[in-house]
């Protein structure tokens, strides 16, 4: 583990490590990624970490975060060989591929890179450096421009360890992925994950990530991931967040969709500190498919950030976007949601909708719905809403003989539904569902080890009964 320097500002020491520990960073990484990662690092030193100076940053300052004394692990001290020692996660009824990265780093039993017999590649990026250095060449850095942000930036001069998965044309990965991403230490820690998904020609995969804290310690979290679907390929991926109060993460996905592909994104946010998701989408060719989704439910002092950019650049694509929120006490959110219909975009379908409940006077939220069209032959819509519970829908519930409590209840998860609804993996959704129920009761915490529930041996019952609201 190496400490910082604590003399200096968090971008001039991590300029410093990046020099001493050099050796360590590059690892095994091919040349191209090394060259990659030597722009990288003059883009960050040109950017720096965003600030609210910055229009896409102007609700969001990260300004204390930065006066953090963190610790950095650039040479994997901290790899168990058991992760069961400390960790399970299961979701009932939900057969999964499943892998983890504690602290940044894979951690494995037997490989660290697996081939399943119908050719699909899991495992660390790290390892697939050394055994297919083609593969990563071929794509690493091709979807996220670290010139258009400095924490991009900084992620690609750290690039080390993460996950990557390869699917051959044509192939079907029967089982979810499941990445199980862990922060398990006793003093603050920057990481820089980075993760690569390639669905080739007509192939499906299914990723779910978990984001996960074990302590309540300051953590910062830099993640950034590629995906690449190619014509007619199917990627459905699914991102649960359930930090710690002191905890940073900040997620840059970028999905590039050739002809024919179809992606579904949903994130769920129920616990953190500070919590950024920047979704990149473009729709590069012809008769390409995005469904985004997202739930956020953030109470005390918390915040989310999601920021969404789908860039029209074909035509005959469709891109839908619902994002809704549940803000109690001091909570914050920021949503804004981008879409980009470019002139040779013709007959694109573009959606987007923010909808979102305030429960007191104190919790804010900024939301800020953008369409930018150059193409004449489109149907576009964009729409935003801030509010409380009905009091109508509240007195016709009281009136019924339910109480306020419970009323209010029904009212926020009959809102929350529409979101978890949207998860096509039925155990799951089952899950999820009674993690959005717990969690809106205030039952739910990170010390239930994982938001999806881990050592659970059977079914939770709960006594709402969602299918009749």
């Amino acid at each position: 583990m190496t400490t910082s320097i604590n003399t200096l500002p968090l971008k001039d020491r991590l300029l410093s490590l990046f020099y001493e520990n050099l050796p360590h960073i590059k690892g095994n990484a091919t040349p191209a990624a090394n060259r990659l990662r030597e722009m990288a690092l003059a883009a960050f030193e040109r950017q720096g970490f965003p600030n609210p100076k910055m229009e896409n940053w102007r609700f969001s300052d990260i300004s204390q975060l930065l006066e953090t004394d963190f610790a950095f692990d650039f040479s994997n001290q901290s790899r168990p060989f058991n992760i069961e020692k400390i960790f399970t996660c299961d979701v009932y009824d939900l057969d999964t591929f499943s892998v983890t990265l504690l602290n940044g780093w894979f951690v494995y039993k037997n490989a660290p890179l697996t081939r399943l017999s119908n050719g699909t590649i899991i495992g660390s990026l790290a390892k697939a450096m050394e055994v297919y250095p083609e593969i990563v060449d071929e794509y690493l850095g091709k979807a996220a421009s670290a010139e258009k942000s400095g924490l991009v930036a900084l992620n690609t001069a750290f690039i080390q360890d993460g996950l990557f998965i390869f699917v051959p044309e044509g192939v079907t990965v029967e089982k979810p992925i499941q990445l199980i991403n862990i922060v398990d230490s006793q003093v603050p820690l920057l990481l820089q994950p980075r993760h690569m998904l390639i669905a080739e020609k007509g192939s499906n995969v299914t990723l779910v990530n978990c984001d996960h804290s074990l302590t309540h310690n300051v953590s910062f979290t830099n993640t950034v991931m590629e995906v690449f679907a190619h014509p007619e390929a199917i990627v459905d991926h699914y991102k649960i967040q359930n930090k710690g109060k002191n905890s940073a993460l900040f997620t840059n996905t970028f999905f590039h969709l050739q002809k024919k592909s179809r992606v579904s994104s949903n994130i769920i946010t129920l616990n953190g500190g500070f919590t950024r998701n920047n979704l990149h989408v473009t729709l590069q060719e012809t008769e390409t498919h995005a469904d985004l989704n997202g739930l956020y439910l953030v109470d005390r002092n918390q915040h989310v950030d999601n920021q969404v950019f789908i860039d029209h650049a074909a035509q005959g694509c469709f891109s839908n976007q619902l994002f809704k929120g549940i803000l109690d006490d001091q909570a914050r959110a920021v949503f804004s949601g981008k879409i980009m219909v470019r002139r040779e975009a013709q007959q694109t379908l573009a959606y987007q909708n923010n909808k979102n409940l305030l429960l007191t006077d104190e919790a804010k939220v900024n939301t800020q719905p953008h369409l930018e069209i150059y193409a004449d032959d489109v149907k576009c819509s964009h729409g935003a809403t801030v509010g409380q519970l009905d009091p109508e829908a509240m007195f016709y519930l009281r009136s019924r003989g339910i109480s306020e409590k419970s009323a209010r209840q029904l009212m926020m998860l009959a809102f929350a539904d529409e979101v978890v609804q949207k998860i096509s993996i039925e155990p799951l959704r089952q899950r999820i569902g009674s993690m959005v129920e717990r969690r809106l009761k205030g039952e739910l915490s990170i010390c239930d080890q994982c938001v999806l529930h881990c050592n659970d041996k059977g079914p939770t019952t709960f006594n709402i009964d969602m299918s009749k609201i």
